[in-house]
């Protein structure tokens, strides 16, 4: 045991000198810097200094040494912090709060635009791929399952290479030395003074210039960051405040972001080694560089991609935009010398001057070279301030280029009107093919008849105003000699053009001139209304009064065109022009009662109640038995006080013209003037020639219902129902006869029966329900409402009813169901723009009761203008009031529920519209 214990005992002992472990077994280890301490020290601070002293040389100063005002080891480190210190930082921090919360504002809203810029210029590569993610969104899934994997598109199974291989020794004893080192020489380094490093040129590691280098790299970095750098980078003035909204203005981007930059890269790398004269390879690599923010790499790459395409002005354009403003202007001079032909270089090379002088020797530079670019004789003409000027380059310009057509039509508009013809005739020899120059000629034709000078008679006007119809219709028959064939679209699109810069009789001449073109006669009167009806939705209401004017003249006998045109005076002309052409439609239909009544009524309307007598007067002779104007000029008279004449019109209307309609008239005219018996008897006269006519049991159930005569009204009712049963208008006043008699119950039987003899009505399942809630019956009423909208499931009168009785906060989700059931119903539109104006979203409501009389159909219920004008009242401006009353006068609405009630009252005969649109919102409830 004793022996063991001396065996083991050399464990304890210190090492020897020598000692190397595993020296017996072959490792012999290795030796680092880090084992034996560096060659030699640097030297220290004060030997710096001393030195420098020496060589005279003033220490050098750290420039952001004075820069922090919290960081004083500089001008104030030796001064003591007292009291009176710390309150001046204060006072000075609360005055830099002062002033910061002051700019925050403005600041924040210019570093927010220079993001937003920042942003638009180089968009994230996801962002210019998100219209081709959102398109995924209609990939079905078999499309998408049978898409191949990005790494077998043959789609073949391969048997995967699982073979192994044994590892060499070298690598594995390799790869444990590189943890390994040693902290001793051995033999051969101690012999060979291992201790000393030799230095082959002598000179000694400068750790100061080391440690200036290193600033000076953190310093670029932090001035590319702010946005703050010098022109020499050795300075920086980083903003204190800003610093940390430039450093969020940084694009950050995600690793997927970088793969694809990546990616690009390596593609566009080797697309332009592989080939260098692809001029867009070498753009697009730059702009990738861009797009990543390398702008050096950007300009460079552009600056091989110059030199190996130089005949490519793309690649010098893209190197000028990548480059500042003076550098720019040193490629585009280069550019020159390679592309002196690209007018797209001398046009980047001007834009490049800030003055229009050096704009003007650049392009005038550019004209030498090239002279026969018309986009560089134009921007010259447009630098040009004086008009003598610009003549004087035009001049040369067609000179030069005589084939121009937009030149010679400038040099037209600079010269006074006798030399712009002249202009214009040298122009249309050089370029016989070109309808612009005819055009132009017309146009100057038409400003010189329309010019100010009082001299010229109008016979002198009208002559030279038919110069520009022969000159137009001239130029299209040359045009067509030198096989110049425009479609109609392209000549009315001129024609438009014309109308929109002012040349109105341009404008038609060219309609005359060619608005036959291309046409099939019997298609003739279609194709030219419907390109009158385009021509007007688009605005151009001279064209669509030229091609209807022209469409007159080939078919003068076509009331419906006359119509058109009159409508169309009517909406955009004036009343001289409505009542021209009106004057020349009933000369050539005088069998069109609507064109008499409407020129009559224009009269009327226009004051000139004479005028309106007169034409009606003629309109009588052409047709003595229209029941239409023998009613308007009953009406003419009534309105005006002439009772007497009126009541003799209508008994001779009734001996001539003998229709039902004139006899109810007759009866009604009676009521108005309180002539009840009158009115009865006339009642009586025409129901013996026409029991079938509803209105008339109507009229005389409403003056026996004003006389408190229920039995006979009742009778009358009775009679009426017995002729007419599907007359709907008559089952409801019974009904209210009955109701206002006291006698629900035989109301709800009336309407009861008349539902089974007109089934599916919605106006008679709403005056149940309405009786029922004026019974007191809120349930019954609500069942009957509910079978109501079961017969009736698409009735925009019962689901407005329903919407209505439903609680408050249930309203809008029945209102939806409505307007899905319906079809956008206008008493559900308009029940929608009532539920917003109870909740008081005005701006919503405004428009829901603007979508209610949307459509010409719509526009025929005065009810929802009553609401529209009461919902303004509360909540518009004075504008909108009477913007809703100007439309309702234009559209003169005739029915609605509390409309028809108030027109008809006899209290209210005469009246305008905008008094009754009045009255009915002061009704609504």
């Amino acid at each position: 045991m004793a022996s063991n214990k001396n065996k083991l005992a050399f464990l304890s002992m210190p090492a020897p000198a020598s000692y190397v472990a595993g020296l017996g077994r072959g490792a012999s280890g290795f030796t680092t810097r880090s084992d034996i301490g560096p060659a030699r020290e640097g030297p220290s601070a004060e030997v710096i200094a001393e030195a420098q002293a020496r060589r005279g040389e003033e220490p050098e100063i750290d420039p952001e040494q004075f820069q922090d005002p919290d960081n004083e080891y500089g001008l104030f480190a030796g001064t003591t912090y007292e009291q009176d210190d710390e309150e001046a930082d204060k006072i000075y921090d609360d005055v830099d709060q002062k002033m910061d919360s002051r700019r925050r504002a403005r600041r924040e809203a210019r570093e927010n635009a220079e993001l937003a810029k920042h942003r638009a210029e180089r968009p994230k590569i996801q962002q210019q791929f998100a219209d081709l993610k959102r398109g995924l969104s209609v990939v079905t899934d078999q499309e998408w399952e049978s898409i191949p994997e990005v790494g077998n598109l043959t789609r073949k199974k391969r048997r995967k290479d699982e073979r192994t291989f044994a590892v060499p020794d070298s690598i594995i004893v390799g790869d444990r030395s590189k943890s390994e080192y040693e902290n001793s020489l051995d033999t051969r380094q101690q012999q060979a003074s291992g201790f000393e490093t030799p230095a082959d040129t002598g000179t000694m590691t400068n750790f100061v210039e080391i440690g200036q280098a290193r600033d000076k790299i953190l310093s670029l970095k932090l001035d590319q960051i702010s946005g703050t750098a010098t022109t020499s980078g050795s300075a920086t003035s980083v903003d204190p405040k800003g610093y940390l909204t430039s450093l969020n203005s940084v694009v950050l981007k995600t690793e997927a972001e970088i793969g694809d930059i990546k990616r690009a890269r390596m593609l566009f790398d080797s697309l332009v080694k592989s080939n260098p004269k692809h001029a867009p390879g070498w753009i697009a690599a730059a702009c990738l560089e861009e797009h990543a923010g390398r702008m050096v790499a950007a300009r460079k790459l552009i600056k091989a991609g110059c030199e190996q395409c130089p005949k490519s002005d793309d690649v010098w354009l893209e190197a000028a935009r990548l480059h500042n403003n003076d550098d720019a202007k040193v490629i585009l001079a280069n550019a020159v010398q390679h592309v002196g032909q690209s007018v797209k270089i001398w046009l980047a090379a001007a834009d490049l001057e800030q003055d229009a002088k050096s704009k003007k020797r650049v392009l005038r530079k550019a004209l030498e070279n090239i002279p026969n670019s018309v986009r560089l004789w134009k921007e010259t003409v447009n630098l040009e301030e004086s008009a003598t000027d610009a003549r004087i380059l035009l001049s040369r310009a067609v000179e030069v280029i005589p084939l121009s057509v937009e030149l010679w039509l400038a040099l037209a508009r600079l010269e006074t009107p006798e030399r712009a013809k002249a202009v214009l005739n040298k122009a249309r020899k050089s370029v016989p093919t070109s309808h612009e120059i005819w055009i132009a000629a017309g146009r100057l034709l038409e400003q010189g008849a329309t010019g100010d000078d009082p001299d010229k008679t109008t016979e002198t006007r009208n002559k030279e105003l038919e110069l520009v119809d022969k000159t137009i219709e001239l130029g299209v028959r040359q045009l067509r000699q030198h096989q110049v064939l425009l479609t109609r679209e392209q000549w009315l699109k001129e024609a438009e053009r014309c109308e929109s810069d002012g040349s109105p009789r341009t404008c038609e001449a060219i309609i005359k001139a060619t608005v036959s073109m291309e046409v099939e006669e019997e298609d003739r009167l279609d194709t030219w209304v419907s390109d009158a009806e385009s021509a007007e939705a688009r605005g151009m209401v001279g064209t669509a009064r030229a091609v209807l004017a022209y469409a007159l003249k080939v078919f003068p006998d076509q009331r419906n065109l006359w119509r058109k045109a009159a409508d169309l005076e009517k909406a955009h002309g004036t009343k001289e022009s409505l009542d021209g052409v009106l004057s020349q439609a009933v000369h050539y239909c005088p069998q069109a009662e609507v064109l008499w009544l409407m020129s009559a009524k224009e009269k009327w309307l226009a004051g000139d109640v004479p005028a309106a007598r007169e034409v009606l007067e003629k309109a009588f002779i052409a047709n003595p038995e229209s029941e239409q104007i023998w009613l308007a000029a009953v009406k003419l008279e009534a309105e005006n006080g002439e009772l007497g004449v009126a009541r003799e019109l209508l008994v001779r209307a009734r001996t001539v013209a003998d229709t039902e309609r004139i006899w109810m008239k007759s009866a009604v005219f009676e009521r108005q003037q309180g002539q009840y018996a009158a009115a009865l008897e006339t009642v009586s006269t025409a129901l013996s020639k026409f029991p079938k006519f509803a209105k008339l049991y109507m009229v005389q159930g409403q003056i026996r219902q004003m006389e408190k005569q229920y039995s006979t009204a009742r009778a009358s009712y009775a009679a009426g129902l017995k002729a007419c049963p599907k007359e709907i208008t008559l089952w409801v006043l019974a009904s209210k006869l009955e109701e206002l008699d006291g006698k629900s119950i035989k109301a709800r039987a009336l309407l009861e029966k008349g539902r089974l003899v007109n089934p599916a009505n919605e106006i008679l399942w709403a005056e149940s329900v309405g009786v029922e809630e004026r019974s007191g019956g809120a349930a019954q009423a609500k069942a009957m409402l509910a079978r109501g909208l079961q017969e009736c499931p698409s009735s925009g009168l019962l689901w407005s009813m329903s919407i209505w009785a439903e609680p408050r906060p249930t309203r809008k989700s029945r209102s939806v169901d409505a307007l899905k059931k319906s079809k956008d119903n206008p008493l559900i539109t308009c029940t929608v723009a009532r539920l917003f104006w109870t909740e008081r979203k005005i701006e919503k409501a405004r428009q829901w009761f603007s979508r209610s009389v949307a459509t010409e159909q719509d526009k025929d219920i005065g009810d929802h203008w009553g609401w529209w004008l009461k919902f303004e009242r509360q909540h518009g401006t004075p504008e909108y009031m009477e913007e809703v009353i100007r439309q309702c006068v234009a559209a003169e609405p005739h029915h609605g529920p509390v409309w028809q009630i108030i027109a008809k009252d006899d209290k209210n005969v005469g009246k305008s519209t905008k008094e009754l649109l009045a009255m009915v919102a002061d009704a609504l409830q």
